[in-house]
């Protein structure tokens, strides 16, 4: 097997910790953050202590012939200790169950760590082999148990690991969905790499030879595995992030009638942002723009009132009607605010405008109301409340 074989996997799971640390940054405290990126961190480090060279130079290092076989084994059943914690902190529950539960894993995978180190060090394994340590050792007394009890803490790991996920993506869809149905198709990959070294470890008990079931099919099956798992993992989060991204701009978008109707009001862009900030950035000052300017207008409830009336009669929702007495009441108010001797408009408690900037969806429904007239029309033309609410039920 090629040696950059080993370190492919490594660079795939360094990136998907990468792409996942900004949100570990802004949530360190949560448990569920904490528990993928222990489980991509310690997928990273036994690929690359797993490596040929990687074994020769740790064996030389330490001066232990075969040293590196317990402690990729060990680092093997830490990473299924996270897989258990992970499962767990996914499944929730009552947080007391769930410490308990975590401490019991813990405590068991520790006690299998002691156990590995303890019977590598009953065995005899005094003829390196940096390939083929499973087979080759697969009937030395004390070996044979260390490597058959760290391919059952494994298995065990990655079946309570797809079985969550499996259950779990019956109840969710989207992006989520494909990411966990990806961290079962890796599951089910590493299913295939423990049974490969059964059955090489078995062969030799047997008094056959199967060892290519242990050096080259394994291996193939442990970085599958971990390509779709990282990018399981992965997934979700850049999915999410993605999406977020692109709900700002589209929002931002469309508030772009509402800023224009609004930009002789009150100055805008006070606070200046940098032309590389994100979509989010972008989507707060703006809405930041709009909520100053609607603070400027003289609004007339009265005009908001009768839009949101007519609206109501003519079918329009709740939200829609709102929004048609609010984009009234900005309309006269900006004709007023350029024309203040053409007729007197009184200032009111704006109830109806502060009722849609403080929805969330409030402001977008308002700068829809306005979507078909510039702010030059707004301010030319003198449409009746009514035909303000037919242009917002119209949206």
């Amino acid at each position: 097997m090629p040696v950059e074989f080993y370190f492919l996997p490594v660079g795939l799971l360094v990136l998907t910790s990468v792409l996942r640390l900004p949100a570990l940054v802004r949530n360190w405290r949560d448990p569920l953050l904490r528990s993928v990126s222990v489980v991509l961190a310690l997928g990273a480090i036994i690929f690359l202590f797993a490596a040929p060279p990687t074994i020769a130079k740790v064996n030389a290092l330490v001066g232990i012939t075969n040293f590196s076989a317990p402690l990729v084994y060990c680092l093997l059943t830490a990473a299924s200790a996270a897989i258990i914690n992970l499962t767990i902190t996914w499944r929730g529950g009552p947080e007391r169950r769930r410490v308990v539960a975590i401490r019991w894993s813990l405590g068991g995978y520790g006690l299998v760590m002691v156990a590995l180190l303890t019977l590598f060090a009953l065995g005899d394994a005094s003829v390196e082999r940096v390939r083929d340590f499973d087979t080759y050792y697969a009937t030395a007394p004390f070996l044979r148990e260390l490597i058959v009890l760290y391919v059952l803490a494994h298995a065990f790991a990655t079946v309570v690991l797809a079985v969550l996920c499996w259950q779990w993506s019956h109840e969710v869809a989207g992006i989520l969905r494909a990411g966990l149905l990806l961290i079962v198709a890796g599951s089910l990959l590493n299913l295939g790499y423990d049974v490969s070294k059964a059955i090489a470890v078995g062969a030799r008990w047997a008094g056959h030879d199967l060892d290519g079931f242990s050096t080259s099919v394994a291996p193939p099956l442990a970085a599958l595995s971990t390509f779709c798992q990282g990018v399981g993992f992965a997934l979700p989060a850049v999915g999410q992030s993605l999406t977020r991204q692109w709900r700002s701009w589209s929002e931002y978008k469309r508030l772009a009638s509402l800023w224009e109707s609004l930009r002789g009001v009150a100055p805008h862009g006070t606070v200046r942002i940098p032309w590389w900030s994100s979509p989010a950035k972008r989507h707060l000052q703006r809405k930041s723009d709009i909520l100053d300017g609607l603070a400027m207008l003289p609004l007339d409830s009265d005009i908001g009132t009768e839009a949101r009336a007519e609206a109501v009669a003519a079918g329009a929702t709740e939200h829609d009607a709102a929004a048609a007495g609010a984009a009234a009441m900005v309309v006269a108010a900006l004709r007023a605010h350029h024309a203040p001797g053409d007729g007197d408009v009184p200032v009111v408690d704006p109830g109806t405008v502060r009722a849609v900037a403080d929805d969330g969806q409030g402001l977008l429904l308002l700068s829809d109301a306005l979507r078909d007239r510039s702010p030059q029309t707004l301010l030319r033309s003198r449409p009746s409340p009514a035909l303000s609410s037919s242009t917002a039920v119209r949206e």
